[in-house]
């Protein structure tokens, strides 16, 4: 039986075309901390917590939030899965067996830099790393499927 769990190829150049920009996006967005006050908005939240000291922690209720970092990284997951999990143009075998070996380094490489952090890393900085490695596992994978990818193809070009 065979499983069909990719997207079709057309999703891939989609996926680059919001990507990037997005990504990009999010990283100026935290480095210089710009939150445009037009996406301020109140939004239902579970699990609040008020700065204030003394104030109670409630399961449900409403926040004041900018959704910048919100849309952008969805934009970023969603597109990283396009890129990651869109079919080649001629997928085979061998590309699936590049695609699972990728997957499997970039999730040891992911636990392999978050076990890092766990023994080195700390307060606040710890906070951002755990930020960015939501992203990482994707990242990683495309980096290397990528990689594979293009050596396979050189190779093939040169057996030419």
């Amino acid at each position: 039986m065979k499983i069909n769990y990719l997207f079709p190829n057309k999703f891939k150049k989609m996926g680059w075309f919001i990507l990037i920009p997005s990504a990009i996006l999010g990283l100026v967005a935290l480095i210089f901390e710009y939150e445009p006050s037009f996406l301020d908005f109140n939004l239902p939240a579970i699990f609040i917590e008020d700065l204030n000291l003394f104030s109670d922690k409630r399961l449900f209720g409403i926040v004041n939030n900018n959704i910048l970092n919100e849309i952008l990284g969805i934009l970023t997951i969603i597109s990283s899965l396009f890129v990651a999990f869109s079919k080649e143009k001629l997928e085979d075998e061998y590309i699936s067996k590049i695609r699972l070996e990728s997957l499997v380094w970039a999730v040891y490489v992911n636990y392999g830099v978050l076990l890092f952090a766990f023994l080195f890393i700390f307060d606040f900085t710890f906070l951002w790393v755990m930020l960015f490695n939501m992203f990482t596992v994707l990242l990683f994978f495309i980096i290397r499927f990528n990689w594979q990818i293009s050596k396979l193809k050189k190779s093939a070009h040169h057996e030419e």
